[in-house]
């Protein structure tokens, strides 16, 4: 049995889908998670990562465990908790969905120590591991459904600055192979796109998915940050900026990770864009 932490998310919605369509038996698990979240006769049952004890019954007999380092809550978790459960309760192999920034930006606390410290935890723990290391999330664009919808308009900042986003649906699929193939132990993965597309390039793709003209505004960076700081932490805001308008050569870098496990290249982020056009009508 395979048991998916946040299964609700971009990356753990698909990977459980991958996962059942390939005949695994999966528990997928989230703070607030239903039916209507998985596919029919998927287990699920709501948990919260800051309960470790409370993981117990999804965890006892499982063979492999999906971890995700909790994003803007990791500072409330105690990953070598999770871990002991896990590992009392027979998992033997996990795959923890990481960041990017744990290599390239270290000095965050945001994207780098709190993330570090899942990994450290996954490594000790005495169990088979695989870590994923994703850079920024196609679906980050979702961001931007609400002014599209209502007037065709994206704003962002940094307009021409280009970053290789990863679709989550490549994570997923990655994910799904390291939690079903031995040969993946040990293995860091980073994952990005096949190339590097602007904010201006990614609001022009969602235009022709949509089959209409978008307008692009290009915001100041305080005016992005004002807005950002409204549902994300300060430290936080103040890092993604940062990746976003002065990129490392690193975070420029395309990976070949992607096409290293799963054998193609990844997908650009047009393809994302047909694929959920409905979300920006």
């Amino acid at each position: 049995m395979i048991v998916v932490t946040g299964a609700t998310g971009n990356v753990g919605r698909s990977l459980v889908r991958i996962l059942a369509a390939a005949g695994e038996q999966i528990t997928a698990t989230s703070r607030s998670i239903s039916a209507a979240d998985v596919p029919d006769g998927v287990r699920h049952v709501p948990a919260d990562l800051a309960d470790p004890d409370g993981l117990r019954p999804l965890l006892d007999g499982a063979d492999a465990l999906f971890l995700q380092n909790g994003g803007p809550s990791a500072h409330l978790l105690s990953p070598r908790d999770i871990l002991d459960v896990a590992k009392a309760g027979g998992v033997s192999r996990v795959v923890l969905l990481s960041s990017q920034g744990v290599a390239t930006r270290p000095e965050s606390a945001s994207h780098g120590d709190i993330a570090r410290g899942f990994e450290d935890a996954v490594r000790e723990s005495g169990m088979e591991w695989t870590i994923l290391r994703p850079g920024g999330f196609a679906s980050n664009s979702f961001a931007w459904v609400e002014s599209v919808r209502a007037g065709r308009a994206i704003a962002a900042p940094f307009a021409d600055t280009g970053l290789p986003v990863i679709d989550p649906d490549d994570i997923a699929e990655v994910g799904a192979a390291a939690l079903r193939e031995g040969r993946h132990a040990g293995q860091v993965y980073e994952l990005t796109g096949p190339a590097l597309s602007t904010p201006r390039e990614r609001a022009a793709a969602i235009g022709e998915a949509l089959g209409e003209p978008i307008r692009f505004v290009e915001q100041t960076r305080a005016e992005a940050h004002a807005e950002m700081v409204r549902f994300m932490p300060e430290p936080v805001v103040e890092t993604t900026l940062n990746i976003l308008g002065e990129p490392t050569p690193r975070e420029l870098r395309i990976s070949p990770d992607v096409e290293r496990v799963l054998g193609r290249a990844p997908r650009p982020f047009a393809d994302w864009a047909t694929r959920y056009a409905a979300a920006f009508r």
